[in-house]
């Protein structure tokens, strides 16, 4: 049951964000900076205004949207808590295209074996439904993540 409910909590929003309450997105961008710079992570900004640090590139090439991933990970919340976390790779065999936005933008940037940090604003995580009980609307994210292994 745990393996359905972890990979469950990963996957994307698909609600019009045109009915979402408004949020403010350069005050979520402040926060995300505030949050890398107290944590000392040097994200570089990407598409659509996730933040992302490889800590180990992996090797050269990453998966592909339709790629089933093994990982190992933690997210939490700005405020340090956290609301999922996977240890055991073999509980995870996600498939990239049916994760949240920030995944299936970051993870290509690493190979089997690599280590990313992702700082996703919650327009590229859960938007304004947030998701279950320890994701609020609009919550920006960080996840620390290490592809093991993924197939094409």
């Amino acid at each position: 049951m745990a393996v359905i409910a972890m990979s469950v909590s990963l996957v994307a929003c698909n609600k019009d964000e045109n009915t979402c309450a408004s949020f403010d997105a350069a005050a979520e961008d402040a926060a995300i900076q505030a949050f890398m710079k107290a944590k000392g992570i040097k994200g570089t900004k990407y598409s659509k205004g996730l933040y992302y640090e490889i800590v180990y590139q992996g090797s050269s090439v990453g998966p592909k949207q339709t790629s089933v991933i093994f990982c190992t990970y933690k997210g939490t919340l700005l405020n340090d808590s956290t609301f999922d976390e996977q240890s055991n790779p073999g509980r995870t065999g996600f498939q990239l295209n049916g994760l949240i936005e920030g995944w299936k933008l970051g993870l290509p940037l690493v190979g089997k074996g690599g280590t990313i940090r992702l700082m996703v604003p919650s327009n590229l995580g859960y938007g304004c439904s947030g998701s279950g009980t320890k994701i609020p609307p609009n919550s920006p994210l960080y996840f620390e993540i290490t592809l093991v292994d993924y197939f094409n």
